[in-house]
């Protein structure tokens, strides 16, 4: 761990420390922590209060991940299922580094962290803000015997076992947006980044990426081209901490992943109903050149997103289509319609 990083790991309580304090520890001179800390809080996007005479503190303390806290807080059951535990100050992806580890033979049930990504992807290539030390970044890779077609309809039912989760720790208003995005209050609180790679009649291996804001300060968030929020927003104190957030998270999509292996989507779907913001309401899809106007009728037992529209029913699947929701010229017919 680099030097800059032990401070920042030092600093995270939120309390103020002496450099002359700081420097012992790390067995350093005060110009060298100062030197090295400067660096560090410039380096990850921090912000860091120098206060004369005291010492030093990051403007708001951060709950760093800490494996032992992450397997601690996992079921019995989640336990078994989990391979390894990767915990990253820094990656460019999480997604990125699993699936390149399946491709080296990493075992079904590995677990990816990142405390910050510099290269995070949301669907279609967007960009996933991903500042260091608040949010969840992380990755789960799983195995299957059959091939990537055959694993239709998997990114609703971890979108389900996310919302569940938040669900239970008092997120009542939370909801799915068709095919991987979670949603509060009608502002992006989340999403899901599925990537699969096989041979088309098996084995294949898929990499299950969830980003989820915890807190998210709005300087981070100008590069966010959509309405936001946060779980500090959403649930206030009673927020879980980040640790025990990521291990109930990777607890529910390992037991997504082993049970859709054995009975597919269906047990998802009425799941799925419940927390679906869009049904009913007029959404526009973007399908390769096409705008297509519509009316949204859920989706269909394989994961397919079906739509009304002026020349009949329309079946589409993950990854092939955009929801955006009407223009002026498509105007909803309430505003209340506008998620």
């Amino acid at each position: 761990m680099s030097t800059g990083l032990q401070l920042i790991r030092l600093l995270a309580d939120g309390d103020c420390h002496s450099g002359a304090a700081l420097a012992r520890c790390l067995r350093m001179t005060r110009a060298g922590v100062w030197k090295a800390l400067h660096k560090a809080v410039e380096d990850y996007g921090l912000a860091l209060e120098t206060i004369p005479s005291h010492g030093y503190r990051l403007a708001s303390p951060l709950e760093l991940l800490e494996p032992e806290r992450i397997l601690g807080g996992f079921g019995a059951a989640g336990g078994s299922r989990l391979a390894r535990l990767e915990v990253h100050d820094q990656l460019g992806s999480t997604n990125e580094r699993l699936m390149a580890a399946a491709v080296a033979g990493e075992a079904a049930g590995t677990v990816c962290l990142a405390e910050r990504q510099t290269a995070g992807r949301g669907r279609r290539g967007r960009v996933w803000v991903s500042p260091f030390g608040t949010n969840l970044y992380l990755s789960v890779l799983w195995r299957y015997p059959v091939g990537p077609a055959g694993l239709g309809g998997v990114s609703l039912a971890a979108g389900v076992a996310v919302a569940t989760v938040l669900h239970r720790y008092g997120l009542t208003d939370i909801g799915l947006k068709w095919p991987n995005d979670l949603l509060w209050q009608r502002r992006k609180l989340g999403g899901l980044l599925l990537e699969v790679a096989g041979e088309a009649q098996g084995p294949s291996h898929l990499v299950v990426g969830l980003g989820l804001n915890l807190r998210l300060d709005s300087d981070q968030a100008q590069g966010i081209d959509q309405p936001w929020v946060d779980l500090r927003e959403a649930l206030g104190a009673a927020a879980p901490g980040r640790n025990q957030l990521a291990a109930a998270l990777i607890d529910a999509l390992l037991e997504m992943l082993e049970r859709f292996g054995q009975v597919g989507l269906t047990p998802y779907l009425a799941e799925w109903a419940r927390f679906d913001l869009l049904r009913g309401k007029p959404v526009q899809l973007q399908l390769g050149e096409r705008l297509i106007l519509g009316d949204y009728a859920g989706i269909d037992p394989d994961g397919a997103l079906r739509l009304n529209t002026a020349d009949g029913a329309l079946s589409v699947h993950s990854g092939e289509v955009s929801l955006r929701f009407p223009t002026v010229a498509a105007a909803p017919r309430s505003a209340d319609e506008l998620l």
